[in-house]
């Protein structure tokens, strides 16, 4: 079941990190820190996002 839906859900992952790669460029975190979250998101795409998503750097607006 998974092999039908599973190109749907790989495009819904690498939006979500498009989106969450876009939200830590925008936040107030320090360049380094940036670099390092967009590290772990780009390697490991699903646990990088969940983890961004719990303790990730927040938009500075």
């Amino acid at each position: 079941m998974l092999g039908e839906y599973g190109g749907i859900f790989g495009i819904i992952i690498l939006a979500l990190d498009i989106w969450a790669i876009l939200k830590i460029v925008q936040s107030g975190a320090s360049t380094g820190n940036k670099v390092l979250w967009i590290l772990l998101i780009v390697l490991l795409p699903v646990i990088g996002l969940i983890i961004w998503a719990l303790v990730g750097p927040r938009s500075s607006s």
